[in-house]
């Protein structure tokens, strides 16, 4: 297997690996690394924690010229948290190389202070659309105009949000030969048009797994009936014992009433959504890095692209609306060849999501924890046969009567009797039959009558 000696990199760009403590690249990393430094625009579609975010930093810290005092690549991310833990990587540039400048761009920063910064342009930015946007276009004090190199992480986010609007703005502005990079799990249609828009004979790496869905991922059905996510999630945690526990709520407001009912009940946690002040998300994210808490409540788009290690179970509350989703909470478990769960908490109207995802794949168990113990459930959709069912009823007595004494020929005499059962329901559906079409015969004649088109 390849090893990072086999690249011909300058010093500053060893010495970033060195740094990261890197041996060998990461498939993701193996294929992209060497088109981005030739200069190819590239589509990676990849899982978050493979090593996507050094699949393009490796490749900046390359060909960033410290001698030019201009912004040279851009990295934009769907959110702040998303954007922080980028730049938190990227600090180990400036370790290798301190004539590197970087700026983080985002929201919850003092927008008078980071102008103020930006007297002399970094070399790399990374932040979000719309702060970008607005210190670019409206501000008109950071020139990343000037840039060559731009990267989306999490590309299918930043649509899903409404965010590529701000980023068709920026990149409106942008040189012609802009080299660009987009890092997905998943490229939309939209998506397909906006990057052929800017793209210029691009590649597309796929390192998808072969297979949607983990096999060592164990993915369980838990009927909510009339509760709350929060009141099951409170009755299934003494069932399992996690290292993390990501909950995964579909909107900021539900992730908020989930994370507040649970710490109502005693439940220590970790909150992280959009509808965070700026203050929280900062505390939020360094208790994340530092992994202060079990459980972490989130949405998909906080959630999504952050580097959360140990992750043992998901739970998912409820299915969001883009089923791709499901698949992106529950594969956050069960990595690096190790076993994990993800409960998939539902209420009767995500009939139509479960079985879609079992026709694409997945196999659910379905259980309730009651009484201390996990117990098993009917699988999801079965349905009882129809219990007036007396034909096959009687043949089963046929066929399980005990014989005291078995005489001979009882195997032809059985055969005899269920086909005189069977024979007997034949007569009995002709006549239902044959009352049912005289009645309407009847019905007809009686109609014919009252109108006085039946001749008599």
């Amino acid at each position: 297997m390849k090893t990072f000696n086999d690249y011909n990199f300058n010093e500053f760009t060893k010495k970033f690996i060195s740094l990261n403590k890197f041996e060998k690249p990461t498939p993701i990393q193996d294929a992209v690394i060497p088109y981005a430094i030739r200069g190819r625009d590239i589509i990676a579609i990849s899982a978050t924690g493979t090593g996507k975010t050094h699949a393009f930093l490796i490749p900046i810290m390359e060909k960033i010229d410290t001698t030019q005092n201009e912004v040279q690549a851009v990295i934009i991310a769907p959110t702040r948290e998303l954007a922080v833990q980028i730049f938190e990587f990227s600090k180990e540039m400036v370790n290798a190389n301190p004539n590197i400048n970087i700026k983080l761009i985002t929201g919850g920063i003092n927008k008078d202070r980071m102008i103020e910064s930006l007297s002399i342009q970094p070399h790399i930015v990374i932040g979000t659309p719309g702060r970008i946007k607005d210190l670019f276009l409206d501000e008109g004090v950071l020139r990343v105009d000037t840039c060559n190199y731009f990267v989306l992480d999490e590309a299918d986010m930043i649509l899903e949000f409404g965010f590529l609007d701000d980023v068709d703005a920026i990149c409106s502005k942008m040189p012609e030969k802009l080299q660009m990079l987009a890092f997905s799990a998943t490229i939309p249609m939209a998506l397909k048009h906006f990057l052929k828009k800017y793209m210029h004979n691009s590649m597309t790496i796929d390192m998808q797994e072969e297979s949607n869905f983990n096999p060592k991922i164990n993915h369980i059905l838990v009927p909510c009936k009339h509760k709350s996510y929060s009141e099951i999630i409170l009755e299934i945690k003494d069932g399992f014992m996690p290292y993390v526990c990501l909950i995964v709520a579909n909107t900021r407001e539900e992730a908020s009433k989930i994370a507040l009912e649970l710490r109502e009940n005693g439940l220590s946690l970790l909150e992280i959504h959009g509808g965070l002040t700026s203050r929280e998300r900062k505390q939020a994210m360094k208790e994340l890095t530092n992994l202060t808490q079990t459980y972490v409540v989130a949405t998909d788009i906080a959630s999504r692209g952050l580097d959360i290690e140990g992750i043992t179970h998901v739970i998912s509350c409820g299915f969001p609306m883009d089923l791709d989703f499901y698949i992106h909470r529950s594969g956050r478990t069960g990595r690096s060849g190790k076993e994990g769960t993800c409960f998939a908490l539902y209420h009767e109207s995500d009939t139509r999501a479960i079985k879609t995802l079992q026709t694409r794949g997945i196999s659910f168990s379905h259980r309730v924890f009651r009484d201390g113990k996990w117990r098993d459930l009917k699988p999801f959709g079965y349905k009882r046969k129809p219990k007036n069912d007396l034909v096959e009823k009687e043949i089963a007595k046929v066929l399980t009567r005990k014989n005291t004494k078995v005489k001979p020929g009882y195997k032809k005499k059985r055969k005899q009797e269920i086909e005189r059962i069977k024979r007997k329901q034949k007569r009995e559906f002709i006549k239902s039959q044959i009352k049912k079409q005289q009645k309407e015969r009847n019905k007809q004649k009686q109609i014919l009558k009252s109108r006085g088109e039946l001749w008599l």
